[in-house]
């Protein structure tokens, strides 16, 4: 294992990925959400650890670290945590923390962030598990409070679009295939590309940024319901 000194932190790492080291003390409480953060996201070749660091300060303090290298471990040792791939220049993110809903404005904060660092956009997961929830033990009434939320982040609001564009039709044409042949549903295809151009078209008639996306680009994971199975690597 090889580390390397970068300004206030050292990653750790093997084949190039670098793992940040997890403080011990993180704040660890009786909190009613187990809050799973999954994603991968391309930064720009400029970033810089402090930027990298700053961008992603609303998940590790509120973990209770001191910095991104003491709070990118996860509550589990088995999920990789956070990590920077350095020569792919690739964040990726397989993270628990304990919270409550709170966590919601840190997403928020962590995603304006995140969104400076961003060379194209990226989908992330996050899971909300109930902790005082027991399927064994509730009635057959009761529900349980896991909540599950896509963000998106990117470096222009076209980006962003982009990729949920890319993801809806993903998820319509899986969908769909299981009644239509692939090569019937190009219409379909059509009218969702429609339809993002027309929101599109109404964020430029006030912004005034570049093109709609167009055409197939990165994919990512369908949309889920409760008790979600965990992202273990």
């Amino acid at each position: 294992m090889r580390s390397v000194d970068i300004d206030r932190g050292t990653w750790c790492g093997v084949t190039g990925v670098a793992k940040l080291i997890p403080d011990e003390n993180m704040s660890n409480y009786n909190a009613p959400f187990e809050i799973h953060v999954h994603g991968q996201v391309l930064l720009r070749p400029d970033t810089t650890y402090e930027q990298l660091q700053e961008a992603l300060g609303p998940l590790w303090k509120y973990a209770g670290a001191r910095s991104l290298a003491d709070g990118a471990g996860s509550v589990y040792e088995e999920e990789p945590g956070i990590q920077f791939d350095t020569k792919e220049r690739l964040l990726q993110v397989c993270w628990t923390v304990r919270g409550d809903e709170d966590f919601r404005q840190s997403l928020d904060d962590m995603c304006m962030g995140i969104n400076e660092l961003a060379e194209q956009g990226a989908a992330i997961e996050v899971t909300f598990y109930d902790t005082e929830f027991d399927e064994e033990e509730e009635s057959e009434e009761a529900e349980s409070r896991d909540d599950f939320v896509m963000l998106f982040v990117g470096p222009t609001p076209a980006a962003i679009m982009q990729v949920q564009r890319d993801l809806l039709v993903q998820d319509v044409v899986n969908l769909m295939e299981r009644h239509f042949d692939g090569s019937e549903l190009g219409g379909v295809v059509q009218e969702i590309d429609k339809l993002f151009s027309q929101r599109f078209d109404a964020l430029v008639s006030s912004l005034e940024i570049g093109k709609p996306p167009r055409g197939m680009g990165g994919s990512g994971s369908g949309h889920g319901g409760n008790r979600r199975p965990r992202h273990l690597h």
